[in-house]
């Protein structure tokens, strides 16, 4: 018996009007990337991540949690869930994934942090006011939980003095700078793609990439944010030979990624076609957003390999992975 797709909206909207994000981590797993960093608390320009690279491992948890609840009495009881939850964050609970889980998605945005570094770019971080943008929330059509979290996001902002926002990821970048002009009267934040600004600096080449690898554009970067040219001109000035899919750039098929905590068989069937037509242009593949990571990996297998762009471009550009701890490295 598949669960309510109602009762699973409703709990992760509950959870962002209620905690501040669909899935609520604690603080400490959401800042622990940044340790050891010295990044300023705040300030006019802030790396923003919105929790979603740091949220993969917990979505995948929690779609563990769901798929045995289909086949098993308790998804009649969804709705008794949801109440629940209101009261006490039950999506806690179900998903825990271990630091092991949660380890290289942490990695990549250290990968982030020195790059911009590696660029001089000076950037603040909001630590526990990193917030959740309300991606998946938005998608699912919950508009007045995600303009009331949008305007408490705006409020951070300005508490902090942000004028200028780079974030680390499609979904991210969509909300704050597409979506939240048009729920929130006075946003006025400017906000880049940290992609967007690696490719406007003037970077050394410290260790070229000899790499063969095809490009997943994502969705929401190529449809929305007009990001194309800059993950290409970035590895190709890096030493990469990038092999283009048949289906690219505005034209992309989806890894099915937002739907999997709803729909968990259709996520799957869209990443397999979508991997099969990456496998045909190259054996290795980049992503650029942490849900079509997790999703084309998975439905991969051992067929192909799919890493983070953030990777390359650290090796390329950025300093050695053992000065994590040193700011500005």
């Amino acid at each position: 018996m598949p669960l309510s797709t109602g009762d699973v909206v409703g709990m992760l909207a509950d959870n962002l009007r209620l905690r501040g994000s669909v899935l609520p981590i604690p603080a400490r797993n959401v800042t622990r990337w940044a340790r050891g960093l010295g990044l300023p608390t705040g300030g006019e320009t802030v790396l923003y991540t919105g929790q979603m690279y740091q949220l993969v491992p917990y979505i995948e948890a929690l779609v563990k949690v769901e798929q045995r609840a289909a086949n098993s009495p308790l998804a009649r009881f969804t709705g008794l869930g949801r109440r629940i939850n209101r009261l006490v964050p039950v999506t806690r609970f179900m998903a825990r994934p271990p630091a092991r889980a949660r380890a290289p998605y942490e990695k990549i945005l250290r990968n982030v942090a020195a790059l911009l570094s590696q660029a001089g770019v000076e950037f603040g971080y909001l630590y526990r006011d990193d917030l959740y943008s309300g991606a998946l929330a938005y998608d699912m059509g919950a508009d007045e939980v995600v303009a009331e979290h949008a305007r408490r996001v705006q409020s951070i902002f300005v508490r902090h003095g942000v004028k200028k926002v780079i974030t680390v990821d499609p979904h991210t970048t969509n909300m704050l700078r597409s979506v939240y002009p048009k729920l929130v009267d006075g946003y006025d934040v400017q906000v880049s793609s940290y992609l967007e600004v690696l490719a406007r600096a003037d970077l050394t080449v410290r260790q070229p990439q000899r790499a063969e690898l095809t490009l997943h554009d994502s969705c929401v970067f190529a449809r929305y944010e007009n990001v194309v040219d800059q993950p290409r001109a970035l590895l190709a000035k890096a030493g990469v030979t990038i092999r283009e899919p048949a289906s690219t750039g505005v034209l992309t098929w989806c890894c099915g990624g937002p739907v999997e905590s709803l729909y968990p068989e259709a996520a799957q069937a869209n990443a397999k076609r979508r991997v099969a037509e990456l496998r045909q242009a190259a054996p290795a593949g980049v992503t650029m957003c942490p849900l079509c990571l997790v999703n084309l990996g998975k439905a991969a297998g051992d067929t192909m390999r799919f890493t983070d762009i953030s990777e390359y471009l650290r090796r390329a550009y950025g300093s050695p992975p053992d000065q994590d701890g040193k700011r500005g490295s």
